[in-house]
């Protein structure tokens, strides 16, 4: 969901800020929220893949120097964390999820992907919102390095989506033919996360909007 000129300015006087999604409140620090213990960064060993669907059928591999050297951009976004915290206007820096997606393209039948992170952590997307000009894999934030606690090297970022679609400390991603569930959804987290319509749990979830069973 894209936001308009009066959305971007924020609230009026006595108005409900309208960049705010449903039952969400403005954040000015950036919290550290995440499961499991932060991960050692070992640069040596470290690289990022692109596997299962693709089109070549080949596994796509890049380490850290080689991931560090691939064209950069700059996105501003919002943060909506399921917590109900959202930070407004963060300007992320790193590589677009369509440049990936460019240099290890998908099989004509991908419909979804799966991020994977350290410690098995996943979160799935669907091909569209992961394709999304606004998304990348960012390694900073307003210029800065991401610290260890918030992703460095490399966490994913999707503006419109709720936060925890966007994995700290990314390692890889798997195309697939078919939808399945992540890390949070098979706990009960909404399969698509859609903050505008505060698809926060799976209890939530109309037809088509998760994986079949």
């Amino acid at each position: 969901m894209g936001q308009s000129e009066h959305q971007q300015q924020g609230a009026r006087p006595g108005e409900a800020d309208p960049r705010l999604p449903p039952g969400q409140r403005p954040q000015r620090g950036w919290p550290v929220l995440h499961y499991g213990p932060v991960p050692r960064f070992k640069p040596l060993t470290w690289e990022f893949q692109v596997f299962g669907a693709t089109a070549s059928g080949a596994k796509h591999t890049w380490d850290h120097e080689e991931f560090s050297a691939l064209p950069r951009t700059t996105v501003v976004g919002d943060l909506h964390c399921v917590t109900r915290f959202t930070m407004f206007g963060n300007e992320w820096g790193g590589v677009a999820t369509r440049t990936v997606l460019e240099l290890a393209p998908p099989a004509p039948d991908v419909t979804h992907v799966m991020v994977w992170a350290e410690y098995g952590y996943s979160s799935n997307l669907r091909l569209a919102d992961f394709a999304d000009e606004r998304s990348l894999f960012a390694t900073h934030r307003g210029g800065e390095p991401l610290t260890v606690e918030h992703g460095f090297p490399v966490r994913l970022v999707v503006p419109h989506l709720y936060a925890w679609k966007g994995p700290k400390w990314v390692r890889a991603v798997e195309y697939m033919r078919a939808d399945r569930r992540g890390f949070w959804e098979e706990r009960g987290y909404h399969n698509l996360g859609d903050p505008w319509r505060e698809q926060r749990y799976s209890y939530q979830e109309q037809p088509g909007d998760g994986p079949e069973t």
